[in-house]
């Protein structure tokens, strides 16, 4: 339970501060604003779908087709975590950062589920190079099959977890913009960065680590 667990929280606090669907939840009511509300839950309800198959594909083919073009993981472990701490320190220390891209658009204009909402809106280049990068350090070499799947629940079941707080987020962001207000997205936003910091740096010492133990 231990891996499950840990696997678990490296996926979500490694990409929620990427992801941050609370961030996006106000340009996707934006977006959606001249539709019905059974119309909009559909569409917030696509778009966590659509984000989580993103990130799923991201996090199990990317570090095998690095692989593939003969990159070490290791090496892939630090660059990515080189990332994610940039990422994290920019959250931390700017006034504004985001993944998201710029999306265009209006209350008469076609929105669809995965463009612009799922892509760029919701998951950007950030985000799959982060998922890339916990992908990555999953467990290499054990022989039991249970270490793995432990590993690789945790990780399926963080990237459900991105995906329910994507759905709630979009499903409920006109509640949710009134509750939290600017401040209260603002200290939630800084303190999701400063854990993304801490896991950058610990993935660049895992990848040191490996790549010097090899040696």
């Amino acid at each position: 339970m231990n891996g499950l667990a840990s696997a678990f929280l490296l996926t979500f606090a490694g990409l929620f501060p990427i992801v941050n669907p609370l961030e996006a939840a106000p340009f996707f009511l934006s977006l959606t604003s001249g539709l019905a509300e059974s119309e909009r839950n559909m569409l917030a309800r696509k778009a966590a779908t659509n984000g989580f198959l993103l990130l799923l594909g991201s996090l199990a083919l990317g570090p095998w087709l690095l692989e593939v073009f003969g990159i070490e993981l290791p090496v892939v472990r630090i660059a990515g975590g080189l990332v994610v701490a940039a990422l994290g320190w920019k959250l931390l220390s700017q006034d504004t950062y985001s993944d998201h891209g710029t999306v265009e658009g209006g209350r008469n204009s076609k929105v669809g589920s995965f463009y612009p909402l799922t892509m760029p809106l919701t998951v950007g280049p950030g985000s799959m190079s982060v998922a890339i990068t916990i992908g990555s350090g999953k467990p290499a070499g054990i022989p039991h099959w249970s270490a793995f799947a432990e590993h690789a629940t945790g990780a399926v079941l963080g990237l459900l977890a991105i995906a329910l707080t994507i759905y709630l987020a979009y499903r409920f962001a006109a509640t949710m913009g009134r509750l939290l207000g600017e401040t209260g997205l603002e200290v939630l936003v800084r303190l999701s960065a400063f854990i993304l910091m801490c896991i950058g740096i610990q993935i660049i010492w895992n990848g040191y680590s490996a790549l010097t133990h090899a040696t």
